[in-house]
């Protein structure tokens, strides 16, 4: 029998589109004995299937379509028996598709039936499919141990063949009978089970990776299954059974969850076993498996100490019998977690889980008999198919889906329906073991409250003490059987048990409690303050006196107040959450209600009574002291102070507390009591004394500045005046004063005082900002940042590169070396210097040329001029003796003489000479000639050798070069020796050019890429070599990780069709070509091309896909993120090369491991796919494969490029069934294979996971196929490098990294911002990003030690968070912000975050205003409903205080301080306008002639430091200041404000504050899609005013009215120089919340754009909304969307949303007074007056309305004479009035003023009362008013816009700051922004 050739697959080009999704292969297929064709059939389509059949027939229709052309009769068998499948799993044909599919498949049978049995080359059906199938199988034995990369894929397609073969072979032998088995295969194979990384399957055994020492080890301590109980019985159903195998049939696992994990555990085995062992142990490492089980159960073991219970992880005495034990119960919680779905977000439910099931297997282990049944102990779920997901699971998952359908999509309110943490934490009581074992579904845990309002019944009844629990439950433990009875002695109807532990409820009041000692703390300093300015003290000593001293402890007064607002608030908030909590929870916080009570009542009583009746004490004479005086209120409030004087020891002591808290003795747990809940986590999270030291020293230098700022410029020069408006009786004001029984003008020192005190409470932030910015910039000159920041200083310390580079990246050797120790004694640098001498220089170069080839692939470099080197100068270099060979000193002639005559040779074909000239050609001639005998007579010792051999040469026949056609003896004299001038060749004249401009250039840049981004790349990758960084370990030693990036629907790559539509006026591929013109150039270079046009006609699909991935990767795609995260693999196959290479045969051998055939590339690969993984969760991809989506294509691509990348994603498929067919969801893991993506792992789910959050999810059903003992969160629009990638080996090492602290659990890098090159918002962006990103973590890590996880592209430590919850949150709209809630849930199980420059990884942001908008808001989203979050609320109160302070500045206290900025000036105006209006200020500038308040001034320019974006900037530029220089980034600061980076960040501000603000009040936060599209494009005015309407045109046009009002009634006395100086930034702001959309919009003043803006804008307007129409088409249905989040709230936040609507009827009471109409008269009918000419207006507008649906339509000319008659009877009024009541223009203009935002908050009013009359014709009236207003303030903004578009000057201008940085790189924007006509490129 001739050798098979594999066959790959067909190319089905021809398949049109029901193969579209499918890749075209070359192929060579399988030959036979016999041969000939008389025709190629056309392939039945195997990717586009039914999804429920997909998974059970699609790899018959493959191997089908292989070997159809060689082997027809067996590919027809192979579809018939797919057909018989897909019948017999769907008989009626009830799924979808399936009858349509039935159909084809039958059609195509019936049509190749007769054709095929012609070509059969056996009698039978039976004897064909064994000939094959043998073919193949022998093929397989022959070649399995031939395992290199060239045999590997053929290997892989002839094992798919086999196993399909196979399968139906078994079947066509057993529809034949006994009789026809002659010769039966009874050995079934193992040779075709599809694997992930390790392929275990028999056939498996001869890959690399399988004979790994350490794998084999892990492998055969997994198959130790010897002793184990009913093995016999099992191994009846699988003979080849290992520990996994044993306890899937014991416990019910399903089989792809269990081959998961044992995959899982064997490479978690094998890695820690090598880094336990130096040498070659014959078994399992204990130390391996004691590590991981120390890791594993870490958080099971404090469960179990936290809750008084026995673990049940009991190990036998004999060491044999402990490791079995182990890794068994490692293994049975992997398979727990592996198939718990979304019960992974709930650690201690799974711990409950693991308890039990523990208890079982130790019984079943050891033998135990059960006391109820007197039989052996066997799992109470087990030994039936899914027993454990269908028992166990789906009941718990039950409950968590019903609660969150509760939710109604995030809407309702949190306390209505229970989260992941309620279902959770109800795990941390020991309640949770009345569910017992098996589980009582019955319980109340299970039980739904179907009420909406979700209200709790009363508690219940009878249940047992916790002593008696406990007794019965551990008794219950020792016999071996859990917890079998239930602790209820009486069943009662079950009850919803409602909110654990907590209940997230809508308030401001979250930022109090959770943050009561801040807020306290500030209050009562501001108190004190106050009290010592009213004082006037000169010195600090004068505290000391007794009066002033008494006066400011009265603070402590106000201190007992707060403490009791405190323990109310803590009642009300946990209400809903009563029938979960501890007992003693409860009577805690009655007893602090009560003795704040007492405290609030006894301070007051004693400082009132005691008041300047002291006790004193003579000092000694002389003292400083004097007079020592104390009354019985000091008394008091020391013994007040008792409890904080502990806080305080044990704040210095911080190793007391943490024992205190984390220790379950009785007396830790009294002594705790009090000062803490009694909750699972949140303990123990000091740090250490060193730590606490450095954050303390920080905020206590802060807290200096900002109180001496505020008492010197705020408060104290407000006092005097405040005395003199308190001591002025005003008895005449200019309206009616509603209250003029108020004494000391309240009202004008509310007025006064409000604006200061709001900026009192933010300031701080602004002081955080100043000290960030002077700690972070010393912390990054510490740690070596900048080393590097030019070229320049690169090429200076490049001599040392390599040095550094060994000593970062390079491992240490080996401490085998006998004369070490000798020899180091000897000369220390001995040794050092040999290491550097022989294998340094030598591998940094290799690695850095492989950065280079990196940076040419990337397209980032073009090629360089590389010329010949001589052998003489070669060989010199190899023996080590260039220096000694040549002598270096005549370089600088050579040079010379070398660029005179390339000079010559430029020169002479540009001026076109000829060979008839003479005297140029002997130039050339004799230039050639000097430098030929310069280099072998003066250069080269030897020169005389190169000499013989030159004329050896001359002897060989057809010796010729393109220059050179022969040399004769005269050297360059003949004639004919030289071609001169050069041929007229391009690209030979573009080298000669280079050549010339390389020699002849000065600068020393020569050498340096004119790329930005590679100078960068280079910069930082050699400036990180000098930080401080871990040492590498070798790769075999190295901690393995993973890579997850989470995939919806984002871009993986640019379709065809996208790269050269130009719906937005331009193609992405032209924007491209003009973003990046060098790259571009580069990639035309390395495709062949040189110039565009060959780019035309895309008939070359290689090129077009060429074209399609470079695009891709310079936009924030998939394929980008991909590329990027397989640098680790290509980096970690370089340095495992290197690690296994002597130094000799580095040179020799690397090229080597890229041949297809070479063993050693084998090897590495196999080394490296122990160590790392990357997994995309793909959550459509199924979705889109069965639907035909282009993107499926575009991943299996990825798939098909990366061998080693996998995809997850879940499979959702309808059940057949008789009835409604239930819908099946499945995770599944797939990697390509043959071409095509093979599915490895199916894991069944309980249901949909998609219950809360999409990402945190979505990460959560993948995160079960990562491996490795670290993970890596990357989202798909980040980027990596190769030269970053080599260092991940050392930012591993922090795990291991011996410190005194804990190791820590996250690890956080940097991220460099690669979307700031063109766009000017793109760039504030990226300077914003990277101000957070560097200086801000590099802060928060070290030393405030609050850095949390923010997303990426942090590493976590993998198994410490699998055990804990997750690397995310993913309850609904609450954990909106779900990475960060990582780093909460880490520190508050003391976890550990740390933080690194010395490795960065690529990001991408948005680059568009609207964009950014988006991704603003839905931060400020979730940043609000963190305020009222659980995580929030325990880290503000566990947190020490100042590292609280840290927390509170730098997460939600931003958001809160910039809400209080914006607030501060409202209430600013509305003050202003009170004592404009009232009179107040006439008095008192005039009586009391108070004329500059110096505070003020200074509380309003605090604040317009925050929003001018100042606050952004200074963090900004001392981080560019350390990484490119002061200079650089002083120019870089200016240019931004001159490019508007002001109203940018004021913008911003805005949004910040709006979102978060309406959030908190009433909800509504939700995930808000960004794009991540390149072209910046030309937004609507519709868009633009959709976004901003209310967030800030609304609230901008406000600002205006009220400064309009101010500057119209503010006296003549006051100078406009002191209005100008109060209000500038007020102006500022109006302005930029109104204008900036258009400032910072593309062609937004493009007089065609703006016409077309307002044709879109009145039809938008006018369109009517409904039922299906979008927002964005009709007025009606965005404004009913924009007030959704009213729908939802409660009644408190709708009476906040009334009293917010009042302010808009102060402007209408103060003005009515003003009018010239009214006179002098102040009587309160006035403003009763005003309402009835609101009301008359009001009715006129009602019957225009009336009269237009009645009239208009048929009868036109009356309709028209009745609104001339109505128009006429308003002017009449008017004239009349103005003759009889004088009134005159102006008060008309004020009753605009006045009218207009009395309208506004109408409808503001009718909006928040929307449910009580929205059937009624109030409803249909305010909608009608609403759109007049939106209308109005449409026109409005829309006018400046077509006014400004006539003048040319204010477009060119606006691209030119829009575009700045793109235009000082020359590119063209302006052919971008034209938008004219389609480019294609």
């Amino acid at each position: 029998m001739s050798e098979i050739i594999v066959a790959d697959p067909i190319n089905d080009d021809q398949n049109g589109a029901s193969t579209s999704s499918r890749r075209p292969y070359s192929r060579h297929f399988t030959r036979s004995l016999t041969s000939g064709r008389e025709s190629i059939p056309e392939p039945f389509d195997s990717e586009k299937l039914p999804v429920t059949l997909v998974s059970e027939i699609q790899r018959f229709l493959r191997v089908a379509n292989l070997i159809e052309i060689d082997e027809p009769r067996v590919a027809y068998l192979c579809r018939f028996h797919a057909f018989e499948v897909a019948h017999n799993l769907d008989r009626n044909s009830c799924g979808r598709g399936v009858r349509q599919f039935k159909t084809s498949l039958l059609q195509r049978l019936e049509q190749d039936e007769d054709l095929t049995i012609i070509k059969r080359k056996e009698k039978s059906d039976l004897r064909e499919l064994r000939r094959v199938y043998r073919q193949y199988k022998d093929y397989i034995i022959k070649h399995g141990a031939d395992y290199t990369l060239e045999n590997r894929e053929k290997l892989m397609k002839a094992r798919a063949v086999a196993s399909v073969l196979f399968e139906v072979l078994n079947t066509v032998t057993s529809a034949a009978g006994s009789q026809a088995l002659a010769d039966p295969d009874q050995s079934r194979s193992e040779f075709y089970v599809p694997y992930n990384i390790l392929p275990l399957d028999q056939g498996g055994v001869h890959h690399a990776i399988m004979q790994l020492p350490e794998i084999k080890i892990a492998i055969a301590a997994i198959r130790n299954a010897r002793g184990l109980p009913l093995l016999e019985d099992f191994k009846r159903r699988m003979p080849h059974m290992d520990l996994l195998d044993w306890l899937q049939f014991s416990f019910g696992f399903q089989k792809g969850n269990v081959a998961n994990q044992r995959e899982h555990l064997i490479l978690l085995l094998a890695n820690s076993h090598i880094r336990h062992t130096h040498k070659q142990a014959p078994k399992l490492e204990d130390g391996a498996v004691d590590e991981l089980m120390k890791k594993f159960f870490k958080n099971y073991t404090e469960w179990c100490k936290f809750l008084g219970r026995k673990s049940n992880i009991r190990l036998p005495y004999l060491k044999q019998e402990a490791q079995q034990y182990k890794l068994l119960y490692i293994a049975l919680y992997l398979l727990i977690w592996g198939e718990a779905a979304n019960l992974r977000f709930m650690p201690e439910c799974l711990c409950y889980i693991f308890h039990h099931m523990a208890s079982e297997l130790h019984g079943m282990l050891t033998g135990a008999v059960s006391v109820t049944t007197g039989e052996m102990v066997m799992p109470a779920y087990g030994q039936a198919y899914e027993a454990y997901l269908n028992n166990v699971v789906f009941p718990i998952y039950e409950v968590i889906h019903k609660e969150a359908m509760k939710s109604r999509n995030g809407t309702a309110d949190h306390s209505t329906w229970r989260n992941y943490d309620d279902l959770n934490e109800f795990f941390w009581s020991p309640d949770c073991f009345e569910i017992g074992w098996p589980m009582r579904l019955g319980h109340d845990f299970f039980y739904i409250d179907p009420s909406k309002d979700g209200k709790k019944k009363k508690s219940r009844t009878s249940v047992k003490t916790r002593e008696e629990e406990k007794i019965v439950n551990n008794e219950d433990e020792e016999m071996g059987f859990g917890d079998q009875q239930a602790t209820v002695d009486e069943v009662q109807e079950p009850q919803w048990l409602g909110k654990t532990n907590f209940a997230e409820i809508r308030s401001f009041w979250h930022i109090f409690r959770s943050f009561d000692r801040l807020w306290s703390f500030l209050i009562i300093s501001l108190q004190a303050l106050i009290i010592m300015a009213s004082h006037d003290l000169e010195s600090p000593l004068q505290l000391l006196e007794a009066a002033v001293l008494e006066d400011v402890m009265s603070i402590f007064i106000t201190s007992a107040v707060l403490k009791l607002v405190q323990a109310i608030l803590d009642v009300v908030f946990t209400w809903k959450a009563r029938c979960t909590m501890d007992p003693h929870h409860r009577r805690k916080d009655v007893v602090r209600i009560l003795v704040a009570m007492i405290w609030t009542i006894v301070l007051p009583i004693y400082y009132s009574s005691s008041r300047r009746k002291y006790t004193c004490y003579s000092t000694q004479e002389g003292s400083w002291l004097g007079e020592w005086c104390y009354s019985s209120y000091m008394v008091a409030v020391a013994f007040y102070l008792i409890t904080n004087g502990v806080n305080m020891v044990l704040f210095f002591v911080p190793a007391v507390g943490k024992y205190i808290e984390t220790s379950n003795t009785r007396i830790c747990t009294v002594l705790s009591w009090w000062t803490q809940p009694r909750l699972y986590v949140g303990r123990g999270m000091q740090e250490s004394q060193v730590s606490m030291l450095k954050y303390t020293f920080f905020w206590v230098l802060l807290l200096l500045s900002k109180f001496s700022f505020s008492y010197t410029f705020e408060i104290k020069p407000l006092i005097a005046p405040t005395r003199q408006i308190m001591s002025i009786g005003v008895k005449n004001y200019d309206w009616h004063e509603l209250f003029p029984r108020v004494k000391s003008n309240a009202g004008a020192i509310a007025a006064i005082w409000s604006p200061i005190v709001l900026v009192y409470f933010m300031d701080t932030q602004i002081w955080y900002s100043v000290y960030c910015s002077v700690f972070g910039g010393v912390y990054g000159i510490l740690h070596h940042l900048g080393e590097i920041r030019t070229q320049e200083m690169l090429r200076s310390k490049f001599d040392t590169l390599f040095t550094a580079f060994n000593d970062c990246l390079i491992p240490p050797e080996t401490k085998d070396n006998k004369e070490g120790i000798r020899m180091w004694l000897c000369n220390p640098g001995f040794l050092k210097a040999l290491v550097k001498k022989k294998g340094g220089v030598l591998k940094f170069a290799l690695v850095w040329n492989q950065i280079i080839t990196s940076f040419r692939d990337e397209d980032l470099i073009s090629n360089r001029l590389i010329s010949g080197i001589f052998d003489e100068i070669e060989e010199s270099i190899g023996r080590g003796s260039l220096l000694q060979d040549l002598r270096l000193s005549e370089l600088p002639a050579l040079h010379g003489i070398c660029a005179d005559l390339i000079e010559q040779l430029v020169v002479g074909t540009k001026s076109g000479k000829r060979e008839g000239d003479e005297d140029h050609y002997y130039t050339v001639v004799k230039a050639m000639q000097d430098m030929f005998e310069l280099v072998t007579n003066d250069m080269l010792i030897n020169g005389s050798r190169t000499l013989d051999m030159l004329h050896n040469e001359l002897n060989l026949e057809g010796a010729r070069t393109e220059l050179f056609s022969h040399v004769e003896p005269e050297l360059f004299a003949s004639r004919h020796s030289i071609h001169f001038p050069l041929p007229d060749s391009g690209p030979l004249m573009e080298k000669v050019k280079r050549f010339h401009l390389l020699l002849t250039v000065k600068d020393t840049a020569m050498y340096i890429p004119s790329n930005l981004d590679a100078r960068r790349r280079i910069s930082y990758f050699a400036t990180s070599l000098f930080m401080n960084m871990p040492k590498a370990p070798k790769v075999r030693n190295m901690l393995s990780f993973s890579v997850l990036t989470p995939h919806y629907m984002e871009e993986v790559k640019f379709s065809k069709k996208e790269l050269h539509s130009s719906k937005e006026g331009v193609s992405i591929c032209f924007y491209m070509q003009k973003i990046f013109p060098d790259e571009w150039e580069h990639f035309l270079e390395r495709m062949g091309s040189e110039k565009v046009d060959d780019f035309d006609d895309y008939e070359d699909d290689e090129k077009e896909e060429e074209l399609r991935d470079w695009a891709s990767f310079r936009g924030q795609t998939l394929s980008r993120t991909v590329r990027g995260m397989m640098y680790y693999r290509k980096a970690l196959k370089l340095q495992a090369f290197l690690d296994m290479a002597e130094d000799d045969d580095i040179l020799q051998n690397y090229e080597t491991i890229y041949r297809a055939n070479d063993t050693l590339s084998a090897q590495l690969d196999a080394l490296v796919d122990m160590k790392f993984t990357h997994v995309v969760a793909c959550q459509m991809y199924g979705s889109q494969k069965s639907s035909g989506d282009p993107q499926a294509q575009d991943i299996l691509e990825l798939l098909i490029r990366y061998p080693s990348l996998r995809v997850a994603y879940v499979e959702e498929k309808e059940e057949i069934a008789t009835d409604k067919p239930p819908k099946v969801y499945s995770s599944i893991l797939v990697k390509a294979v043959n071409g095509f993506d093979q599915e490895i792992y199916r894991i069944k789910l309980p249901g949909n996971p998609n219950i809360g959050e999409g990402k945190p999810e979505n990460q959560n059903h993948a995160i079960i196929f990562t491996r490795g003992e670290a993970l890596q969160t990357i989202d798909m629009n980040q980027d990596n490098y190769l030269e970053e990638a080599l260092k991940m080996r050392n930012l591993l090492q922090e795990f291991l990294r011996p410190q005194r602290r804990s190791p820590p659990t996250i690890i956080g890098m940097r991220e460099h911002i690669f979307t700031g090159s063109v766009s000017s918002l793109g760039w504030f962006m990226s300077y914003q990003e990277t101000s957070f990103v560097t200086i801000g973590q590099r802060l928060l890590a070290n030393p405030l030690r609050v850095r949390f996880h923010y997303g990426h592209p942090d590493l976590f430590d993998r198994i410490f968070h699998l055990t804990r919850g997750g690397i995310s949150k993913a309850s609904k709209t609450i954990n909106l912000s779900e990475d960060v809630y990582a780093g909460y849930n880490t520190t508050l199980r003391r976890g550990h975050v740390t933080y690194h420059e010395y490795m960065q990884v690529g990001k991408g942001r948005d680059v568009g205003l609207n964009q950014i908008s988006k991704f603003e808001a839905k931060v400020a989203n979730g940043n609000s409903e963190q305020t009222i979050s659980r995580d929030i609320y325990r880290l503000g109160q566990r947190f020490d205080f100042f590292r609280m302070l840290s927390f509170y500045f730098t997460t939600v206290g931003f958001y809160f301080n910039s809400l209080i900025s914006v607030i501060g000036v409202y209430v600013f105006l509305y003050g202003q306008l009170y004592l404009v209006l009232s009179g107040l200020q006439r008095v008192l500038l005039l009586e009391a002639k108070v004329k500059n308040i110096k505070s003020l001034e200074t509380a309003l320019a605090s604040q317009s430091f925050i929003q001018l974006g100042l606050l952004t900037g200074l963090p900004m530029v001392i981080e560019i200041g350390l990484e490119r220089g002061f200079l650089n980034a002083i120019k870089d600061f200016v240019l931004m404000q001159l490019q508007l980076a002001a109203v940018f960040f004021t913008f911003s501000y805005g949004t910040k504050a709006h979102y978060y603000g309406r959030t908190i009040l009433h909800g509504g936060a939700k995930y808000r899609p960004t794009g991540r599209k390149v072209v910046v494009f030309h937004s609507s005015f519709t868009e633009n005013y959709r976004l901003y309407s209310r967030s800030h045109f609304l609230k901008g046009f406000e600002l205006l009215l009220l400064l309009i009002v101010y500057d119209l009634f503010r006296r003549s006395y006051q100078s406009n120089v002191a209005y100008v100086l109060i209000t500038y930034a007020i102006w500022f702001m109006s302005m930029t919340w109104l204008f900036a959309p258009f400032l910072f919009n593309p062609s937004g003043f493009d007089w065609g754009k703006i016409v077309d803006d307002w044709k879109d804008w009145n039809k938008w307007i006018k369109q009517q909304g409904g039922i299906g129409i979008l927002p964005d088409k009709s007025w009606y249905s965005w404004w009913i969307e924009e007030q959704s989040h009213l729908l939802h709230c409660g009644i408190i936040s709708r009476l906040i949303e009334l009293l917010l609507s009042i302010r808009f009827f102060l402007y209408q009471y103060g003005l009515v007074y003003h009018l010239d109409i009214s006179g002098q008269n102040k009587n309160f009918v006035v403003y009763v007056l005003s309402w009835v000419v609101i009301v008359v207006i009001f009715l006129l507008l009602k019957i225009v309305n009336v009269g237009r649906q009645y009239l208009s339509a048929n009868h036109q000319l009356a309709f028209r004479l009745f609104k001339a008659f109505l128009s006429l009877g308003v002017l009449a009024t008017i004239v009349t009035l103005s003759l009889i009541c004088h009134l005159s223009l102006r008060d008309l203009i004020v009753c605009c003023l006045a009218f207009l935002p009395t309208g506004w908050g109408l409808i503001l009013v009718s909006q928040t009362l929307r449910p009580k009359i929205e059937g009624t014709g109030l409803w249909h009236f305010t909608r009608v008013f609403a759109c007049a207003y939106d209308y109005g303030m449409g026109i409005v903004l829309i006018a400046p816009l077509a006014v400004l578009a006539w003048l040319p000057i204010i477009s060119a201008f606006q691209t030119r700051f829009l575009f700045n940085e793109a235009f000082s790189r020359r590119l063209q924007i302006q052919h971008i922004l034209a938008a004219k006509k389609k480019y294609r490129s």
